[in-house]
């Protein structure tokens, strides 16, 4: 048994013990253990892995902007110890054969555990792509792929589908019919033609699935969240339309669908995070090549690349005291975790041995040279983060002293 002493978040704070880890789960957590191999970390914190339930490794079809390789080695640099990959690859996840073709591409190329979306569309068997998905995503926006689903009775017929399976459908909340197409040279020309109030219509449209197991990706407006809340849905959030309003800059690498909103509508998110409003974070993981990005703004795709900063500029927050502890781990380990019904994101007995370890002295500056994504650009270039020093995933040390040093053990967790 591998036993780790530490300071660990348990039960909801920090306190000095040891977890004993065997055959891939936590095994116990006591004062003390004792174990054939033992890991005092001393005075660092440790945390349970996180989860990032929103990614685009672009694996297969689009793999010169990101594969699996390259994304789960940068999920694991930032403490990300499984990842929930969104289906809008090519071909798009919409059938069986789409769905192991990918599984197939995938399977011994990853350093942390993932699940694997199936797009949902009328035309989706959901029954018989259930067990073998971590959920199903709803585009109400156009997106990659021919998976737009935005007229009603679509809805109905999918979402009606998708009940039956008693999955979590994460939906992409832009009512498309509200878009605009006008010229785009920069972020606000972008924010013009995609407005808040398409965000708000596609989640109000959604009111007759009240209930059902519903994720809201990406928000980017407090009144977004208190009417998914209302209609009980959960609702997962980005740092980038956490900290950036379209003013940020002209340049396309800020250019992401939905669109960063304004100042104002950026605060009031800012709020609802604050108040402990949001479910989770998910990041959005939209990684492109840097050429790609440079291109005039009404050419470039839309995206930003996030999996590998999201927990350590939060973490500086924690040192800082402008975000508590058990709201980080709370929205970016045991909420998404127990979203998706993951057995991760929380250190007790019976749960997969996932942790990410934090020298809370070790603070760095984010630099685009020093990451991982094949984007090879971060808006993050300059910020204040601290990285994990050590990351554990199924029991297996994968990253210790900032050094990968781990092989492709990374599991589907759908089988």
């Amino acid at each position: 048994m591998l036993v780790i002493e530490g300071r660990i978040f348990f039960k909801g704070k920090l306190t000095q013990g040891m977890i004993g880890i065997e055959d891939g789960r936590i095994t116990d957590v006591k004062k003390v253990l004792k174990g054939d191999d033992h890991m005092d970390v001393g005075d660092r914190v440790v945390l349970p892995g996180a989860v990032d339930p929103h990614v685009h490794f672009r694996d297969p079809g689009l793999t010169h902007k990101e594969d699996f390789v390259s994304g789960s080695t940068a999920a694991l640099y930032g403490g990300v110890t499984c990842v929930l990959d969104m289906p809008n690859t090519k071909p798009p996840v919409v059938n069986a054969n789409a769905l192991e073709e990918k599984k197939r591409i995938i399977r011994g190329r990853s350093f942390v555990d993932y699940g694997l979306f199936a797009a949902l569309t009328p035309k989706t068997d959901a029954e018989a792509l259930a067990k073998n998905v971590c959920g199903f995503k709803l585009f109400m926006g156009s997106t990659t792929g021919d998976i737009l689903t935005n007229d009603d009775g679509g809805i109905y017929k999918a979402m009606s589908a998708a009940a039956r399976t008693g999955k979590r459908i994460s939906v992409h909340a832009e009512d498309n019919s509200m878009l605009g197409n006008g010229e785009e040279k920069n972020n606000r020309d972008h924010l013009r033609n995609r407005p808040v109030s398409a965000e708000h219509s596609a989640i109000q449209r959604l009111a007759p699935f009240k209930g059902m197991p519903i994720n809201i990706c990406h928000v980017t407006d407090a009144a977004s969240v208190a009417l998914a809340s209302s209609l009980g849905f959960l609702t997962e959030v980005t740092t980038h339309h956490l900290f950036f309003a379209d003013s940020v800059s002209e340049s396309a690498e800020y250019k992401v669908n939905p669109p960063l909103r304004d100042s104002n509508t950026k605060e009031k998110l800012y709020k609802a995070f604050a108040e402990r409003k949001i479910t989770m974070f998910g990041t959005d993981h939209a990684p492109h090549t840097i050429d790609e990005k440079r291109r005039i703004y009404s050419d470039a795709p839309s995206g930003i690349p996030g999996v590998e900063t999201y927990v350590p500029i939060m973490m500086d927050l924690v040192k800082s005291g402008n975000v508590q502890l058990d709201q980080l781990v709370k929205m970016a380990c045991t909420a998404p975790a127990e979203a998706f019904g993951i057995n991760k994101g929380i250190i007790e007995k019976g749960r997969d041995a996932d942790l990410m370890i934090f020298d809370m002295k070790a603070g760095k500056r984010i630099k685009e040279r020093g990451l991982h994504s094949k984007a090879n650009y971060t808006v993050y270039e300059g910020w204040d983060a601290i990285f994990p020093e050590t990351v554990i995933v199924g029991g297996n040390i994968q990253l210790k002293d900032g050094e990968l040093c781990g092989e492709m053990t990374g599991r589907d967790i759908n089988g």
